[in-house]
């Protein structure tokens, strides 16, 4: 009979003790949780693809393609297999670049091409298949399009006109018209005749 008594009793402290476990443990609506390390993984992808930027005068600047794209959220970096990028200067001049591989930051202002890498400045006014004026070689070209600077840390050849330059590596800087050169280089010169 002491039992029944305070039975009520004894159901009420459970009933309690149960509340104040689930709302001590319920997470809270509009409170961060804890979140999860990002991983390096691709949020989209393109297959097949060309992008154009056109300039506020409505001429084309710069068209890439490549056989995929990838965006990767965690470093805001884009990936592009079989890359090609053609960029069209104010003066009319074309650089054509080509290479197995291309990775750039989410703005584009660092571009790093890898692996087969083949880059070609034509006149202005020609098209895609004009001899080049100047042919750039090797498996590294990096392009800084906000300070205009191209270079590698790896083995180039670089072809102007009749001329050959193989350098260990290489810095030009279209500002200043600057190139240099470290390490160990070897040319050949051909001078123009003269009328």
């Amino acid at each position: 009979m002491l039992l029944s008594n305070y039975l009520p009793l004894l159901l009420m402290a459970l009933l309690a003790s149960g509340t104040w476990w689930l709302v001590k443990n319920t997470p809270l609506l509009g409170e961060p949780g804890e979140q999860a390390a990002p991983r390096h993984e691709p949020d989209y992808r393109m297959a097949n693809f060309e992008i154009q930027r056109i300039g506020a005068d409505g001429r084309l600047n710069v068209q890439i393609s490549g056989a995929e794209l990838r965006h990767y959220p965690d470093t805001d970096t884009v990936e592009i297999d079989g890359a090609r990028v053609r960029a069209v200067a104010p003066d009319g001049s074309l650089a054509i670049a080509e290479a197995r591989r291309a990775v750039s930051n989410g703005d584009g202002s660092d571009l790093q091409l890898i692996g087969g890498v083949h880059l070609r400045r034509l006149p202005p006014g020609s098209g895609d298949n004009a001899p080049a004026q100047l042919d750039v070689r090797g498996e590294f070209l990096q392009a800084l399009s906000n300070s205009e600077v191209l270079r590698s840390h790896l083995p180039v050849t670089i072809r102007q006109g009749g001329s050959t330059l193989n350098a260990q590596n290489f810095e030009y800087r279209h500002l200043t018209g600057q190139v240099t050169f470290t390490g160990k280089a070897q040319g050949q010169i051909t001078s123009r005749p003269t009328r």
